[in-house]
């Protein structure tokens, strides 16, 4: 198996890092929290709080949510949500080209099997 890379950005407001990014993914894919914590196998409530979450983080909201109805409710990524989910992945594809060679190298010095268990 070769080395990859998880990219997370930590700041003094929070952290984003894949799970966040692919929550945001799958809000903008489905048009719902429920139905992207459906996809993600998440619990809504989990879903719902890293949405409040990364709208604390962000001067203005990642995601829109609209009361249901006669047409239903829904959620949104603002222009600002997309953007931060584009740049996530641009960067995280900038780093993965930058760290090619090294992981390739480490690749090379790693132990082509898993080391047994000890007690």
């Amino acid at each position: 198996m070769a080395s990859r890379l998880r990219l997370r950005i930590v700041h003094d407001q929070g952290v984003i890092g894949p799970g966040k990014v692919a929550l945001l993914k799958a809000i903008r894919d489905t048009g719902s929290i429920s139905g992207a914590a459906r996809t993600m196998d998440m619990a809504f409530r989990r879903a719902w709080f890293l949405i409040e979450t990364m709208n604390k983080m962000f001067h203005e909201p990642l995601v829109r949510t609209s009361v249901g109805g006669r047409e239903g409710g829904g959620a949104e990524l603002t222009p600002l949500g997309v953007e931060v989910v584009e740049r996530y992945y641009a960067l995280e594809e900038a780093t993965r080209s930058a760290a090619a060679p090294h992981l390739e190298w480490l690749d090379g010095k790693l132990a082509q099997t898993a080391p047994e268990d000890t007690p």
